[in-house]
């Protein structure tokens, strides 16, 4: 309960931090599935946490997803929370790219692919490149 009260966690994240605590494994799937059925864990509700946290700190969809899935939440979760964070992911990747670059457009190739691999790797897709960068990828 101590875990579960300073943030969400996903439920296979929650199950491997229990484990590393010592928790024997037979009683964690219990435990989760209690947790679960009390609404005290939930990976939507994490999921929808930790979208508007990542998109609050300029990153794009394309990290976030890499990042749930790698926590266990199941695709589904993760491209609803996407959908329903309400973010305007061109929007946000233009905002982080004025924030570190200015607010001139890339004047030349190697500027443009400078500033691309820099929103690449925040997590925006070739479509966000496109829109910000004004050329297509």
């Amino acid at each position: 309960m101590n875990l579960l009260a300073r943030r969400e966690y996903a439920r296979r994240e929650l199950a491997a931090r229990l484990a590393s605590r010592g928790l024997p494994g037979d009683l964690i799937d219990p435990v989760m599935d209690e947790l679960t059925r009390e609404n005290l864990l939930s990976d939507e509700r994490f999921a929808d946490a930790f979208v508007s946290a990542r998109a609050g700190r300029g990153q794009g969809p394309v990290r976030i997803r890499i990042e749930l899935e790698q926590k266990g939440v199941d695709p589904g979760i993760v491209e609803r929370a996407l959908a329903d964070a309400g973010v305007d992911w061109g929007d946000l990747a233009e905002q982080v790219r004025r924030k570190r670059f200015g607010p001139g457009r890339p004047g030349n190739f190697k500027e443009r692919a400078r500033q691309a691999r820099f929103l690449q790797y925040r997590g925006f897709a070739a479509e966000h490149l496109g829109r910000v960068l004004g050329h297509e990828d």
